[in-house]
């Protein structure tokens, strides 16, 4: 199906009933539905693994009549049977954050007199398979907006999320110190390459992503080394995967889908942030920070901006890591030192080249170049003619989009200066 029948699809889940239980639960029983209505507000291009919308609501309230607006998830009705389980897994992941993990994130920071984490309340959700639904607070009428993601960060945007990245990695800890086994009946062991039984499709995709990556380095030119790296990172995605789950030294809760789309800004009377908001915790699990400042530092940074600032950026987020701990009382042991972040963030720099070639050509697209997800029956032919289809977009990005060339290539360009990749 074409993205407006998808949309069709989607609206149709959105019930009055579901309607009446996020009112329920925000507003408490007294509150009486008089009438609601679906509003988009979302481009193409802004969502991926499900399709998000408004809901507006007026209500009757002892006696008053007042007005609200939710912001929902919906269920992508995209039709690929065996992306279903991966689908359902997501929601399932993303409502346990927000009604279970978060709240004990929050009551830990709490105790030890810090603000909760920036994150929109939820209301509700309803989880039943292929008609999945989760109501959140509404950001916008408190001045939380979108940054363009084409143009990238600047420091002053990244600042916030680093921050606010750190205290929600070292909340997990101290939520750990105080209870060692509640993580243990979380979903937050499922990540990339385990989010479905085989996890095929997924490295199907990444797979994919790759090929694209290299077929860009080859249109440049120049980049032999790089493409040599690429295809031997290819070869071995799924060991990369499932090793970025292991135990580790350093594993924390990570937001896990930390990219531009993924973060809300406030704005003070002189134009400059003040506060950011992390949205979509679909992905959450536990691993190294490292991943999380990998994912965000190459995907929503240029170059221009991430190379010279790199260790003011990751100052920052240490800095904000160990205010939390110190204030949670974990002393010297829960401290991270200076050398410490850069050699972790070195670790696992291969996982953010892999999602600035993931991200890229959904990042820097038009919004009306992003191309339809339209179904045919074979999941197989539609994942493929997906691919194929950003593929081609990207390569034709290449020579077109100014923006594409640099902010493509400086993320192999630092890897080779490093030692990451061979020159």
């Amino acid at each position: 199906m074409n993205t407006e029948e998808r949309i069709k699809a989607c609206h149709s889940l959105i019930t009055e009933e579901a309607v009446k239980e996020a009112l329920k639960a925000h507003k408490g029983g007294e509150a009486r539905l008089t009438s609601w209505q679906i509003k988009d507000f979302t481009s193409k291009g802004d969502n991926y693994a499900s399709v998000v919308s408004s809901v507006e609501v007026e209500f009757n309230l002892n006696g008053n009549d007042e007005r609200i607006s939710y912001i929902v998830k919906i269920n992508p009705c995209h039709g690929m049977q065996n992306f279903e389980e991966m689908t359902h897994t997501i929601f399932l992941k993303e409502a346990e954050f927000y009604i279970k993990v978060l709240p004990q994130l929050n009551e830990v920071l709490q105790e030890h007199n810090l603000s909760p984490l920036a994150m929109p309340e939820c209301h509700y959700g309803t989880l039943e398979k292929k008609k999945e639904l989760i109501f959140l607070e509404d950001l916008r009428p408190r001045g939380f907006k979108m940054f363009d993601r084409r143009k990238g960060l600047d420091v002053a945007h990244a600042s916030l999320v680093l921050r606010e990245l750190a205290k929600l990695h070292a909340a997990s800890l101290l939520l750990q110190k105080k209870d060692p086994e509640y993580f243990k009946d979380t979903l937050l062991h499922k990540g990339w390459i385990n989010m479905t039984e085989d996890g095929l499709g997924i490295l199907k995709m990444f797979e994919g992503v790759v090929d694209t990556g290299i077929l860009m380095l080859k249109k440049v030119g120049g980049y032999e080394s790089c493409i040599t790296w690429a295809e031997s990172t290819k070869s071995k995605l799924q060991e990369i995967f499932e090793k970025q789950l292991e135990p580790c030294k350093y594993q924390v809760i990570c937001h896990g889908d930390a990219w531009n789309n993924n973060l809300l800004f406030k704005y003070n009377e002189e134009g400059i942030p003040a506060e950011v908001m992390l949205i979509d915790l679909q992905v959450s699990r536990r691993e190294s920070f490292a991943v999380d400042l990998n994912y965000f530092l190459y995907t929503s940074l240029t170059g221009a901006v991430r190379k010279p600032n790199l260790d003011a950026l990751l100052e920052t987020y240490r800095g904000s890591f160990n205010a939390v701990m110190e204030a949670g009382g974990a002393g010297g042991g829960g401290r991270l030192s200076e050398a410490e972040v850069l050699q972790e963030f070195r670790n696992f720099n291969v996982l953010g080249a892999i999602f600035n070639m993931m991200i890229i050509g959904a990042l820097l697209m038009e919004p009306e170049d992003v191309p339809d997800f339209q179904t045919t029956g074979n999941d197989v032919d539609d994942l493929e003619r997906a691919i194929v289809e950003l593929r081609v977009k990207s390569l034709d990005m290449i020579d077109k989009n100014p923006l594409m060339r640099p902010r493509f290539l400086s993320v192999f360009d630092e890897l080779m200066e490093v030692g990451h990749i061979p020159k």
